[in-house]
């Protein structure tokens, strides 16, 4: 309401126009207007307020449009125009963790304590406190674009720094990562492709972990893009809920070029020649690896594979057919060498696996290989519980019994190597195989495929010696595991590693 005020020798209205703020009433010159009595100034200053509440309520916002956060969450993914990897994310935070709790909120009404109740209910279910920040970060994004488009005046998803939280408590706090040394990279690869029957995860599990690749990088290697010293990454193979490989680039545009040491680089000239000529039939592209199960499901079928009887009995997959097929022309001797590993593998002809799968998947390869290579258990799979790899024991360290009785043959187990150790781990233990050669920051970052963007970085330089001297490095940490695992025998199974054993002896 207006009031007047004395200036002594006249009286001036005053009038509030916001809160905090008034004004004066004046004539159309802007100069202040000097009345006589109280009482004048008091009905003018009245008048003017009353206009400036007429005016303030023309022009106020209107009210904002009341929609659900499940009609909102769908027009917002939809006008999304990212990565394939990225929209699968976000369509699964959406639908398995955001809209059963909002979907029939009013976008304008969801407040910060029920996103925060909704935070402890998810924690409470036990799902990994960074899945939940990362679900959190989706909503944050949602609701950020509901303030940009007026439908809300806040983003309540915002967190404050340290608000509500005990001192010196990390709610992302995760169990250490596992990583493993030159020498567990060796013995997880060479048990890796004893599961597999071949070669091809033995060159894989050591590439990964002598270059710190990621698996999508591994896996989307091109045949074109192996180089005669180094590595060049240009897409990687993302794998979709679908089920389809997706060909892409690699994360956050990280395309590179690793150096790689030329006993490496002999490996991988060796799996090109065994990957062969024909393209995979999903992209038409020549990739380095294929995936270790059959591509008509066959290999899900119990039972030893031909290369684990060749492995047994220390022979050529083409002995081993000629036994099969021809036994008339091999020597009695050695047939009865293939046909005992035959018997103590249960090796079935019917069971042939027929022609692998075109890539790896990301599930199979971790469950399957990976997680038996470095724990010498298999996981847990209903109906089986978890259960120990049974070995034939020679030759060391041991073939893999497959098939119905496989338990009852056993004659030895594997010892765990890194337990805890995932593919990814890998990754980090090269990142800490650098550390432990001393590698300058900026090369490590290169390698990783990783950016610094601070002005240290900015003004630090590779230079060839800084890479020659990773590359000796790195040549080092390989010879080392090369002679360990000399001592503990001095041949292998796998027919890769087993020529490097001979070769250095």
């Amino acid at each position: 309401m207006g009031f007047a005020e004395n200036r002594g020798e006249y009286w001036r209205g005053r009038y509030k126009i916001a809160p905090g703020k008034y004004g004066t009433v004046a004539d159309e010159y802007g100069k202040t207007i000097r009345f006589r009595t109280k009482r004048a100034a008091e009905k003018a200053a009245a008048v003017e307020e009353e206009k400036a509440l007429t005016a303030s309520r023309a022009t106020a916002a209107p009210e904002p449009e009341r929609i659900t956060f499940g009609d909102y969450a769908s027009r917002w993914y939809e006008g999304q125009d990212l990565a394939a990897s990225t929209m699968q994310n976000y369509r699964r935070h959406i639908e398995e963790h955001l809209l059963p709790q909002f979907e029939d909120a009013i976008v304008s009404e969801i407040t910060k304590g029920e996103i925060d109740a909704w935070e402890r209910s998810e924690r409470e279910r036990g799902y990994a406190a960074s899945s939940i920040k990362t679900w959190r970060g989706t909503l944050h994004l949602i609701l950020a674009d509901a303030v940009d488009e007026e439908l809300r005046e806040s983003n309540p998803a915002t967190r404050r720094r340290g608000r509500g939280k005990r001192a010196g408590r990390s709610r992302s706090r995760g169990p250490e990562k596992v990583v493993t040394s030159a020498l567990g990279v060796l013995l997880i690869a060479e048990r890796a492709a004893l599961l597999s029957g071949r070669d091809d995860e033995f060159v894989g599990v050591v590439l990964k972990g002598y270059t710190g690749m990621r698996w999508g990088e591994v896996v989307g290697l091109e045949t074109e893009f192996i180089r005669p010293a180094a590595v060049r990454v240009e897409h990687q193979l993302y794998e979709l809920d679908s089920g389809e490989l997706h060909r892409c680039p690699p994360k956050d545009d990280s395309y590179r070029t690793i150096d790689s040491p030329g006993w490496l680089s002999n490996l991988l000239a060796g799996q090109i020649a065994r990957a062969g000529e024909r393209p995979c039939e999903c992209h038409g592209r020549r990739y380095l690896f294929s995936g270790h199960a059959a591509a008509n499901g066959a290999a899900r079928r119990p039972g030893a594979k031909l290369a684990d009887v060749a492995r047994a009995a220390g022979v050529s997959t083409g002995t081993v057919s000629n036994v099969l097929n021809r036994p008339g022309s091999v020597a009695e001797a050695t047939r009865a060498v293939v046909e005992k590993a035959m018997a103590d593998l249960g090796y079935v002809r019917a069971w042939a696996s027929g022609e692998n799968a075109a890539h790896w998947r990301r599930n199979g390869f971790a469950t399957w290989l990976f997680h038996p290579a470095v724990t010498g258990w298999y996981p847990k799979k209903s109906p089986q519980e978890a259960r120990p790899v049974p070995l034939i024991a020679e030759p060391w360290p041991g073939i893999p019994a497959r098939g119905r009785g496989a338990a009852g043959r056993a004659e030895a187990s594997w010892v765990p190597i890194a337990p805890g150790l995932t593919p990814h781990g890998l990754r980090h233990s090269h990142k800490t195989m650098m550390d432990e050669l001393r590698t300058p920051p900026k090369l490590m970052d290169e390698r990783m495929g990783h950016e610094d963007g601070s002005v240290q970085a900015r003004y630090s330089h590779i230079t060839p010696e800084m890479r020659r001297e990773l590359l000796r490095g790195l040549t080092e940490m390989w010879e080392g595991a090369l002679a360990v695992r000399r001592r503990m025998s001095p041949g292998s199974p796998v027919a890769v590693l087993d020529a490097l054993l001979r070769a250095g002896a």
